[in-house]
């Protein structure tokens, strides 16, 4: 439905900050995840410079029941960020500054619109980098990481974005603006607000600024691959380095078909294999834990462990995971990926989900690339097929099903780093339980009673907080 939104000429803002223009609306209606399917155009985008500006524009939504969807980058892949209800689009990018830099304390302070790599940049001078980083790093913000509880390829020795977030500046649906955490790497004082925003998507709070901890970047860095006969052996060789607690920083799964398809996309030259990316972090020891990797590898009959110190060769290597999902997306014009898998079991599952998603993808004849932050037990996997063709369509839409629910029974979870959005409502209830599922909506009842922030994600309901079916899949 269409929202009255010329309040906003009425509030504080700059006539750049403000627009119902069709051509900026139409550009904040999908994200990444959703750029094929036509979105919800906003009816209205504002760039909030500062905090003022979000306080204001959420107090006078709210008010008049206007929904309001934050917007960064758009680099999202479950719709979290596309205005199911309309609205305004509350683009926050032009929040980029980093406010306070601390190094002796390890920390800085920024807004939500900061691009993640900006921010290593910006401490590399002394040393310091913010480890985790997702592979989008590049091109997301740190806002957006903040929303999904991102997570990369450094997540199995170094955590998840959550882990990294001291403390947050944060306005609520009625324009109250709110402090969470502190400036002290531990503390027991009162509920843990900082880590209940992390990963709610910008349903119960819109961030404004972050405080980061960062860590020293370590003295000694190598990295390379290890080829393998089989995905199996792969799988198994990750598990078993890490339940021996291999000091590794980066371990990464890539299936042969994924690595086909990035020697298409960038002239690669990957062997036609399945493959392990490591890379290995430390002030000193370094080929200790690089023999105990290989030494387990080879119990597991890899074919080849290759290891390098230079730049360019590592830069290489990593620049081909990282851009593994433009890959997939660009390998047939005729097919198409349904969905962004990203499940996450635990790793002594790990072996299985690899084994019984191939194994599907040939039960179901579909293509099915495999790669992901193995070390975590994160499986990114992509449903390719001919969009055509109802029966394949169909067929895709089972297979994604099926991978999802198997890892849910394996002890794991529907997303492990791209979050719930709109395309994982439907298995919130699966994996958490019924009674789990009410208490997020008495929270998120309680910070958004008039479901302002962000409605139709996370939980299926229209916008003014009445509940509807889950939409079939």
């Amino acid at each position: 439905m269409a929202h009255d939104c010329s309040f906003l000429e009425d509030l504080d803002l700059g006539d750049d900050q403000l627009s119902f223009a069709d051509g900026r609306r139409e550009s904040h209606a999908t994200d990444w995840g959703t750029e094929d399917s036509g979105g919800v155009m906003p009816d209205a985008v504002v760039w909030p410079e500062r905090t003022a500006d979000v306080s204001a524009v959420l107090s006078a939504a709210t008010d008049r029941g206007v929904p309001v969807t934050p917007y960064a980058a758009g680099t999202g892949l479950e719709g979290a960020a596309v205005p199911a209800h309309g609205g305004i689009s509350l683009d926050l990018t032009r929040m980029d500054a980093v406010v306070d830099y601390r190094p002796d304390d390890f920390q800085i302070d920024v807004g939500p619109g900061i691009i993640g790599s900006d921010v290593d940049e910006h401490v590399a001078g002394d040393g310091l980098f913010f480890p985790p980083l997702p592979s989008s790093g590049e091109i997301s913000t740190i806002g957006g990481m903040i929303a999904t509880d991102a997570s990369g390829m450094g997540t199995v020795r170094y955590g998840e974005i959550a882990d990294w977030v001291l403390g947050l500046e944060a306005v609520l649906a009625d324009g109250t603006v709110v402090q969470t955490g502190s400036r002290a790497i531990k503390t027991s004082s009162g509920y843990n607000l900082t880590d209940l925003l992390v990963g709610s998507e910008g349903t119960l709070a819109v961030v404004t600024e972050a405080t980061l901890e960062l860590a020293g970047r370590p003295e000694q860095i190598r990295g390379g691959r290890a080829i393998f006969e089989t995905l199996d052996n792969a799988a198994e060789a990750v598990f078993d380095a890490v339940r021996t607690e291999v000091d590794v920083a980066k371990i990464e799964l890539v299936d042969g078909l994924s690595a086909r398809m990035a020697n298409d996309y960038l002239d690669t030259g990957l062997p036609d294999s399945p493959m392990v990316f490591l890379e290995f972090h430390a002030n000193h020891g370094i080929e200790a834990e690089i023999d105990l990797c290989r030494t387990i590898f080879e119990d597991h009959t890899v074919a080849r462990f290759e290891m390098s110190d230079d730049d360019d060769e590592m830069a290489a290597l990593w620049e081909a995971r990282r851009e593994l999902a433009f890959a997939v997306r660009s390998y047939d014009p005729d097919l198409e990926s349904l969905h962004p898998g990203d499940v996450t079991v635990p790793i002594s599952a790990y072996p299985e989900v690899v084994h019984e998603t191939k194994r599907l993808a040939d039960e179901y004849d579909l293509l099915v690339p495999c790669f992901g932050h193995a070390g975590d037990g994160n499986l990114h996997y992509s449903v390719l097929a001919d969009p055509s063709d109802p029966a394949q369509l169909e067929r895709g839409e089972e297979l994604y099903r099926a991978i999802v629910e198997l890892a849910i029974d394996l002890g794991g979870t529907a997303t492990g780093e791209h979050g719930i959005g709109e395309g994982k409502q439907a298995y919130l209830e699966p994996e958490h339980g019924a009674g789990a599922v009410e208490a997020m909506r008495s929270v998120k009842q309680a910070f958004d009673p008039t479901d302002t922030l962000n409605p139709g994600k996370v939980f299926p309901e229209t916008a003014d907080g009445e509940r509807v079916r889950e939409p079939d899949r």
